[in-house]
């Protein structure tokens, strides 16, 4: 596999890189790394990797992540059964403790750690540090489930003019103590929002928007606003793409330049995106 390129081909891949290079050099990128796309190590370090690598060449990343199914994991593991309302998990006083400690502790701190021995310089924080996401009650039903009222993203400023790659796990907070559990792509085009980034990349663990959901090879490549309604009304999206292209919408709304939903389980899918001309995933955009 390492001789399969010649040293003049790699060069030629390095030069047709450059002025997408020259595009996103000193501009701020958000990427949420999904849980359904974090189950595989191998993978995950070389999404780790890319991120390095994109810091490296002067993009400002700021990495947002979930971790579903580790939350679930230890759930099972402390004999808690998840419990969910239109594919929202509902968070009860332990359970919104059991969400803490995975998300703040052990996922964000791996990622960290991950993007640490790749070479990168990272910094990890929560949605209550500097309370970066404030939130209230979103549904009774639903326990401790936040619906984000305010983002302070100065901590995250600071991060980045020091030089850090931010990585937030999305847990959020009120004035009164409390703690919410937040959906990790809302959080991202909160804080992306917040940014004004020149694009945010949901890493999640299909291909885009598919015309027909059961055939990657009906991939819709670009979408704006406009015509994400339209495919909502027939029915194209659907399920859980809908809160996605919600939050897609959400980003751009609040000043995101275009958003891309791409498998995370590709890999470098994410260099494939910002530094070949073919791109990957859908791209969601104004209009």
């Amino acid at each position: 596999m390492e001789n399969q390129f010649s040293n003049a081909q790699r060069a030629q891949v390095l030069t047709q890189a450059l002025p997408h290079i020259k595009r996103y050099t000193g501009k701020v990128v958000v990427v949420k790394y999904g849980g359904n796309a974090m189950i595989n190590e191998q993978i995950k370090e070389q999404v780790m990797e890319d991120i390095v690598l994109l810091w490296l060449i002067g993009v400002k990343i700021v990495l947002v992540h979930g971790g579903g199914p580790e939350i679930s994991d230890i759930m099972a593991k402390l004999g808690k059964k998840p419990v969910f309302v239109d594919g929202l998990r509902v968070t009860d006083k332990e359970t919104v403790d059991i969400v803490q400690m995975v998300l703040a502790g052990k996922v964000n701190k791996s990622l960290v750690n991950l993007l640490e021995m790749t070479g990168g310089k990272a910094m990890g924080i929560s949605g209550m540090d500097g309370r970066l996401i404030e939130a209230k009650i979103k549904d009774e039903r639903l326990g401790y489930v936040g619906e984000i009222t305010k983002i302070h993203i100065q901590p995250v400023i600071d991060l980045l003019e020091k030089g850090y790659i931010p990585v937030i796990s999305t847990v959020g907070c009120d004035k009164q103590g409390n703690t919410y559990n937040i959906n990790g792509d809302t959080a991202a085009a909160f804080i992306a929002g917040a940014l004004g980034a020149e694009r945010l990349i949901m890493m999640t663990d299909i291909a885009g928007l598919l015309r027909d959901k059961d055939d990657p090879s009906t991939l819709i490549p670009n979408v704006t606003i406009s015509e994400a309604h339209a495919l909502r009304n027939e029915g194209v999206i659907s399920g859980g793409m809908i809160p996605k292209i919600d939050c897609c919408i959400e980003a751009i709304q609040k000043g995101v330049k275009n958003v891309i939903i791409m498998d995370g389980r590709v890999p470098h899918s994410i260099l494939m995106e910002l530094l070949t001309d073919e791109g990957a995933g859908t791209m969601v955009t104004g209009g």
